[in-house]
This record gives C-alpha cells, sequence and structure tokens, in this order.
C-alpha cells in the first residue's frame, strides 16, 4: 500500500495555549509529523501564544523534550527535530489586552496573503473574546480560519450562545469545530465502507440490521482532569459528542456529494430524527455508573476530591431513531472510565437468517457482526458462520474476516494521529470532517432532557468495580431486549 503526501499551502498558525497539554501532547507532535515526511512547506510558521514567561529557546526545548516523549525514538532524529524548532515562534501574552493582538497583527502581517490558522486550545470561556480580539486587529479577514476545541457548550443554550459569539467574527465556513473521533482513519474508512461498496448499503437498514453497539472504553481514571470532569460527566465529555457524531456517520442516508455541508446536512437530519428521551423513559433507556475504589486506586468521589459527587464515570444508553432507515433499531451506546480495557469499537449486528435449516447444531449459528475498531489497533472485521472443516460431521463456526490497517505496512509504518489529518484539512479548507455550529445544537437538544431527568430523579450512579466492564445495570438493560454487550476487550 502506497501513502500519498500532498504538500498544503504556505499558512501562518497561531495557538492560543501553547503551552499547554494540548499543544505539547498532540498538536505539535501531529505537526511534527506533518513536517518531517515534507507536507507542510518551508515557509510555514507555527506561532505559540501564552501566558507564560519565557524565551523563544526555553520554549523550544520545552517542544523539543515533549516531542522526545510523545513521539517513537525513530521519529524524533536531530536534523528533523532541529528543522521543526526553527520554524516555532514564541510570545508571551494576555489575551484580555488589545495590545497583544496588535503584536500579533504586526507578526502576521508581514505575510498577509497567507492562510491564517487560529487554533484555540484554551478553555472555552475565551473563545468570544479571542475572536473579537482578532477582529478588532484586524486579523478575521478572508483567509483566516478559526479552529475551536471541546468543549462546545454545557447545554444548548450555552453551545447557541458561543455559536453567536463567535459568528459575530467568524462566517460558519471559517470555524472548524473539532471532534479527533472523525479524524480516525476508521471512522473515514466507515463512509468508504458504505458508498465505496455495492455489498453494504442493501443490507444497511431496519431489514437486515438487528441493533448496533458504540464503545469508548477507558481504562484509566479521570486523573489530572478531575476539576473539569466532574462538572461534565460522561454524557458531556464523551456522549454529546464523540459518540453521537459516530451513530450519525452509521446513521446518514447517502450525501449527494462527498463534500462538506452535503455531509453535515444528512448528520443533522439523524441527530433531529433521534427520538426524544426525557422523564421516566430516562430512567429505562439510560444507565449511570460511578466507579469504586480497589486495591490499586481510589475511587472517583476521591480522585476529584468531591465525596458527594453525582456525576457519573459512566453512561450507557438506548438510542432509537425515528426514520425508515432504522425504525426498530436499536442503537447501544456506553462509554466509561476505569473499565477493564482501553478501547473503542462499532459493530453492527445483523438478524439472524429467517430460515435455518440446518436443525439441531452442537453449536449456536451467530449473527453476522461487523465490527469497526477505533482503538487500540484500528481495522475492520466481519464475522461469518462457516461450515468447521473435517470429514466427522457438518458442524458450523463463527470465524473472522479481519483487515488490521496496519498489516502489510513496513516494520516502522504507524497509524497517522487523528490530528494529523484534521490540521493538514483546515490548511486546506475541507470541513467534512468538523462539526457545523446546527449539528452541536442539535446534539445538545437531545441531551439537555437526559440530564435534566438524571439530576430530578436524585438517583446516584450505580457503582462498579475498576477493571470490570461496567456496572450490572447496564447489563440488565440490554437483557430487558434479550440482547448482550460485546466484550470490551
Amino acid at each position: 500500500m502506497s501513502h500519498v503526501i500532498i504538500p498544503v499551502e504556505v499558512f501562518d498558525l497561531v495557538i492560543f495555549g501553547g503551552t499547554g497539554d494540548l499543544a505539547l501532547r498532540k498538536l505539535l507532535p501531529a505537526l511534527f509529523r506533518r513536517d518531517a515526511v515534507g507536507q507542510i512547506p518551508p515557509q510555514a510558521r507555527i506561532i505559540a501564544l501564552a501566558l507564560d514567561h519565557q524565551t523563544l529557546e526555553e520554549y523550544r526545548a520545552q517542544v523539543a523534550d515533549a516531542l522526545q516523549t510523545h513521539l517513537r525514538a525513530v521519529e524524533a532524529q536531530a536534523e528533523t527535530l532541529a528543522r521543526f524548532l526553527d520554524r516555532l515562534e514564541y510570545h508571551s501574552v494576555d489575551l484580555m489586552s488589545p495590545t497583544s493582538f496588535q503584536s500579533l497583527a504586526s507578526i502576521l502581517n508581514a505575510c498577509p496573503e497567507r492562510i491564517r490558522i487560529y487554533y484555540l486550545a484554551v478553555a472555552p470561556a475565551l473563545f468570544s473574546a479571542i475572536s473579537h480580539g482578532l477582529a478588532g486587529a484586524g486579523l478575521a479577514g478572508n483567509n483566516a480560519r478559526l479552529v475551536l476545541e471541546k468543549p462546545l457548550g454545557h447545554d444548548h443554550a450555552s453551545a447557541a450562545l458561543l455559536n453567536a459569539q463567535v459568528g459575530e467574527v467568524f462566517d460558519e465556513h471559517a470555524i472548524y469545530r473539532i471532534d479527533h473521533y472523525l479524524g480516525k482513519e476508521t471512522v473515514q474508512n466507515l463512509m468508504a465502507l458504505r458508498f465505496a461498496n455495492a455489498l453494504f448499503e442493501p443490507v444497511w437498514n431496519a431489514q437486515c440490521i438487528d441493533h448496533v453497539q458504540i464503545t469508548a472504553a477507558e481504562s484509566l481514571g479521570v486523573g489530572s482532569r478531575g476539576g473539569y470532569y466532574d462538572t461534565a460527566g460522561a454524557i458531556r465529555d464523551m456522549v454529546q459528542n464523540h459518540l453521537l457524531q459516530l451513530l450519525c456517520l452509521i446513521a446518514i442516508e447517502p450525501p449527494y456529494r462527498f463534500e462538506a455541508d452535503a455531509v453535515r446536512d444528512e448528520k443533522l437530519k439523524v441527530l433531529r430524527s433521534l427520538r426524544p428521551l426525557s422523564g421516566r423513559k430516562v430512567l429505562d433507556h439510560t444507565v449511570r455508573g460511578q466507579y469504586l475504589a480497589s486495591s490499586s486506586s481510589p475511587a472517583y468521589t476521591q480522585e476529584v476530591g468531591n465525596p458527594a459527587s453525582m456525576t457519573e464515570s459512566y453512561v450507557a444508553l438506548k438510542v432509537e431513531i425515528d426514520s425508515w432507515r432504522w425504525s426498530g433499531v436499536p442503537f447501544y451506546l456506553r462509554t466509561g472510565k476505569r473499565l477493564k480495557a482501553q478501547s473503542a469499537e462499532i459493530a453492527v449486528v445483523f438478524k439472524q437468517p429467517s430460515h435455518l435449516m440446518f436443525g439441531d447444531l452442537p453449536t449456536p449459528i451467530l449473527p453476522n457482526v461487523l465490527t469497526m475498531r477505533l482503538q487500540p489497533d484500528e481495522g475492520l472485521s466481519m464475522h461469518i458462520m462457516t461450515k468447521e472443516p473435517g470429514p466427522g460431521g457438518f458442524r458450523l463456526h463463527d470465524i473472522p474476516l479481519d483487515m488490521a490497517f496496519a498489516e502489510g505496512q513496513h516494520d516502522d509504518w504507524r497509524m497517522p494521529d487523528a490530528y494529523e489529518r484534521l490540521l493538514m484539512d483546515v490548511v486546506r479548507g475541507n470541513q467534512t470532517l468538523f462539526m457545523r455550529g446546527d449539528e452541536v445544537e442539535a446534539a445538545w437538544k437531545w441531551i439537555d432532557p437526559i440530564i435534566e431527568a438524571w439530576q430530578l430523579s436524585g438517583r446516584k450512579p450505580d457503582g462498579y468495580d475498576p477493571g470490570t466492564s461496567g456496572p450490572i445495570s447496564a447489563i440488565e438493560m440490554m437483557a430487558r431486549d434479550g440482547r448482550r454487550w460485546r466484550e470490551i476487550e
């Protein structure tokens, strides 16, 4: 398999929050890797802004340490590293001061024709102030692009307000709301699987599919994110964005063209077709969990420093879509921390054949399952029933047709990180893998009544032991429908 590297146009990328965890752990390693393969033009600049008072040399040393931590040793070669560090600039700024934006203007206006990308790797509370600061300094012109990281609001009202505030400065076509799950190879392959093959689309409906499971499991606890996480919980941190976006890509109708608004129009239709959950129905269709202490790890409440916390570290939902294609097909979503493995997958479980002619067999006939693995090893597999080889009678067994994306590659090949693709798409001006403002608001509009019903119920999340698959109540929710969760592994 060959990999084509297509260089992008010359750009200036300004990272607000250039000394933060996101910049050092994700953004700069992704840019380094794109630079290492020659995709970034030599003239492009990466300009980091932060409150920290340090010299350019000190900042470059900080970045070098981060790259050596987060890259493989074979990647961080001295010559390649030195070349990347030379393109970095650093400026200490006060984002609430107009003088800081005027100083930034003097830097950027030296190359006025370039694409300008402003990556807001800062708290969402600063999004509006930065946007208006850029506008006040004349930096929000036609060649400017604004990249926003989640959380994009805390509920529907705050998301709508954020969209309105940023929209006063930047047109929608210039705003890139990142969901890194959409940059994963497997997620993009889901589009190819459905719409570039005649095999799947005819059976991609309620006549052939029994149910869909979407899982995003984490083996670690909240760690250093406890302060934020305890105000958000699993439903705001994962379901409202990542899992609903995956659901949309499974459920969308074929777009008329593979372009940003055509794809996002179809995703919006799915979000607006989600059957509302409110009141008693929420308690029947959702499960909340909170991890307990173990011999080697603290309980959630200890880790966030809030003994009375009612925030969920696990959530499972049964979601239904009111459309012709998906009527009667439940989508089961779950995500949680301190589970038995770090794993993310989409599993499409097909119905049993309408007539089973084999009579009594020693092994059960299992349904076909199409699995898309997002992590740890991205790839696709299809479980089918075949005859067990040998002359000893007729026995069936379940085997996977497996395609791991890393197979067939040379030894030092690696799966590109989602941020590599997404950052280059911003430079290209391709918004296909980014959320539109009305998508964000539609997702919150569906999520809000669920959170409200939880709060009104006064119920504490169900406890579960670390290293398991989550609370027993999640297993019971599936069992009521005669189904069971797939193993987390």
